[in-house]
């Protein structure tokens, strides 16, 4: 049998042909291995509509290709993207370990074509049930239960989320949770960066980062798609960073990307894939006041990310939900474990995901030109102390690695671009009790901030801000009720009233 279902994928030539011009496409293999397959088609109404393909090498490439054309002609681009190697292993009668790489050459064929019609405007798929005739016309929904309310989720649920799933542990438990919660789960993963020199393995959004979320929720027997979204973030996000280091400044690119780049683009999709919103693995929290959402910590202190969010306009937060806001890290763990995830043991990466294995020093020569150059290092009354290579190696604050001996500690005061100077100083000196930050966004009023965070790891600082309303702000002053060390320009500073994320802005010079 299995013999015949292979020659009857190998002899199949009735979808062989060049792609239409209006098809999504992707290709997989070439000259590396010798095998190669496409696969291009096109969508209506949430349909796949037409389906070509063409492959070389093997007859297992050839066949395997065939097969997914065959499988996927006129069905539902859900159905399609929960398509996985193993369900093509098995519809062409299985292969040896030698020869399974056609189904994943294959697999992956078809998942770079659906990519394709991700990153399209095109509507995906209806909404996810009928939730007025399941209730009954005239009903209204029930409030969510307590549980629902805890992680993040205010709405009722309907019954198709998207989840946003990186191949770590805290998307992974997110989408097992949303599913055990009765909603039909649709996994959404982001490509922001490919680089030879990545450690793609430590990088949660490169080429083998959606490889691995993709095979995750397969394994959870969910759909899965990816969003490429590389040349928006190098523009938006990497030009920007690099930018922000060749003039002196310590940007904040994960508050940037979460807040005008990936989390917008991946609502954007979860509503063309008829989702009623997106879940992510944050450990934040969505609160209500009379003026609407808007973010807070969540239960784990020691994991809360709520600084890095704090660029999200509140009109996303509707859309949003955050299933872990009640749960500790070793909890996601052992969640993950019961359901034998094999990422329940994953090593979280601590680096940015375009600096992973490479360093910061590395990507910035390879990147921005940003190469050594000797320089000063001063003190405060711009005596001479000693030399550096690059004014980029240094933020304020740092301590360690500048290279000059004293009889107390020294810390980072300034970096000056222009002159390629670093000033050095006791930490007397870098403490500061007033902060000016820019191109400020207030969602509340002025008055109503009381406390300030200005690292992402740092506690929130009583604070009071100049007068000023609702919308954006030019400048904002910002007065400290304690002083602060390390005050860095180019970071992001959270306003907060309570509990709630009020505002942000960056830290002027």
């Amino acid at each position: 049998m299995e013999r015949e279902l292979f020659e009857h994928f190998l002899r199949d030539e009735s979808r062989r042909g060049p792609a239409s011009e209006a098809a999504y496409t992707g290709a997989a293999g070439g000259a590396a291995c010798g095998d190669f397959s496409r696969i291009s088609l096109t969508v209506a109404d949430g349909r796949i509509d037409r389906v070509t393909f063409d492959a070389e090498g093997c007859g297992a490439t050839r066949a395997a290709t065939a097969a997914v054309a065959e499988m996927v002609d006129g069905t539902p681009v859900l159905e399609a993207a929960a398509i996985s190697i193993d369900d093509v292993d098995t519809a062409i009668g299985g292969l040896t370990p030698a020869k399974r790489h056609a189904a994943q050459l294959s697999t992956d064929a078809l998942h770079r074509a659906l990519s394709g019609a991700a990153s399209s405007p095109l509507p995906l798929a209806p909404p996810g049930g009928d939730e007025t005739a399941a209730r009954g016309a005239g009903d209204t929904p029930e409030e969510p239960p307590p549980n629902l309310r805890r992680r993040g989720i205010s709405r009722p649920l309907q019954r198709r989320v998207a989840v946003a799933m990186s191949g770590g542990v805290d998307s992974a438990v997110a989408a097992l949770l949303a599913r055990e919660e009765g909603a039909e789960v649709v996994g959404v993963t982001v490509k922001l960066w490919t680089d030879p020199e990545t450690d793609g393995a430590k990088a949660c959004c490169s080429p083998e980062a959606v490889l691995g979320a993709r095979a995750l929720a397969h394994q959870l027997g969910i759909p899965h798609f990816t969003l490429d979204l590389e040349e928006d973030f190098r523009r938006r996000v990497v030009e920007r960073f690099i930018g922000g280091y060749a003039e002196g400044r310590t940007p904040n690119p994960c508050i940037l990307c979460n807040g005008e780049v990936r989390l917008a683009a991946m609502i954007d999709l979860a509503e063309r894939l008829g989702a009623e919103r997106l879940l992510t693995g944050h450990y934040a929290r969505i609160v209500e006041d009379e003026a609407g959402p808007l973010l807070a910590a969540a239960a784990d202190r020691a994991k809360d990310q709520s600084y890095m969010l704090a660029a999200l306009p509140p009109e996303l937060l509707d859309r949003l939900g955050f299933p872990l806001t009640e749960l500790t890290k070793p909890e996601v763990r052992e969640i993950a474990a019961r359901h034998g995830l094999a990422v329940a043991r994953k090593a979280e990466s601590q680096d940015l995901c375009f600096l992973a294995g490479q360093g910061k020093r590395g990507f910035l020569r390879r990147h921005g030109g940003l190469r050594e150059r000797d320089g000063a290092i001063v003190d405060s009354a711009g005596r001479p102390l000693g030399r550096h290579r690059g004014h980029h190696d240094f933020t304020v604050g740092q301590r360690r690695g500048i290279g000059v001996s004293a009889p107390e500690a020294l810390y980072v005061l300034a970096t000056d671009a222009a002159t390629n100077t670093v000033t050095v100083g006791t930490r007397s000196e870098l403490e500061k009790r007033s902060v000016r930050v820019r191109d400020a966004v207030l969602h509340r009023d002025g008055s109503e901030v009381d406390a300030v965070k200005l690292r992402y790891r740092s506690r929130a600082l009583p604070a009071t801000v100049s007068a000023a309303g609702r919308g954006r702000h030019a400048v904002l002053d910002v007065r400290l009720g304690e002083a602060f060390p390390g005050v860095a320009p180019g970071q992001t500073a959270v306003l907060m009233a309570g509990e709630r994320i009020v505002g942000h802005g960056t830290i002027a010079a």
